[in-house]
């Protein structure tokens, strides 16, 4: 049995491919820059238990900012970020780790006010400005509390 004849250019073409997904795929748009505030009252999951939810992106990734922002330049998700989250008496009391997409979710289950906050993550620097966020019911609401690394470029 004679094999199909190989086309040279054809594995290349598939891995510039696969580069310029993971490109768009870095690059989408997250967040606009900041941290956004917790959602007052929040939305409510039935029968869940009270839960923190966000995005964490990284910025600035272009050298020089303009406005209006260049597309290109949003900040772009941080997967695989631990979250952490803790009571008023700064005992932390559950964490996550970020999707691929950015996105965390922390089951918390209890009222109070709360602090989320983030691990050192390789690569960028610092630590993102912590969020305060106040669950007043312990079943089924969720706040929103978004978290934005400093890549470091300038």
């Amino acid at each position: 049995m004679k094999a199909a004849p190989r086309r040279p250019g054809l594995a290349r073409t598939v891995g510039i491919g696969v580069l310029l997904s993971l490109a768009v795929a870095c690059a989408a748009p997250g967040s606009s820059g900041g941290t956004t505030p917790p959602t007052p009252g929040g939305p409510s999951v039935a029968g869940g238990p009270s839960s923190i939810t966000g995005t964490v992106t990284a910025g600035p990734v272009c050298p020089v900012e303009r406005n209006p922002p260049a597309s290109g330049c949003a900040p772009r998700v941080v997967a695989g970020a631990t979250i952490v989250v803790s009571d008023s008496s700064g005992t932390r009391i559950a964490s996550a780790t970020t999707a691929p997409d950015g996105s965390y979710l922390v089951p918390v289950g209890r009222t109070g006010s709360f602090t989320v906050s983030g691990e050192p993550v390789t690569g960028l620097m610092g630590l993102p400005k912590p969020v305060s966020v106040t669950l007043s019911s312990a079943a089924g609401m969720v706040a929103r509390a978004d978290l934005e690394y400093d890549t470091g470029i300038r």
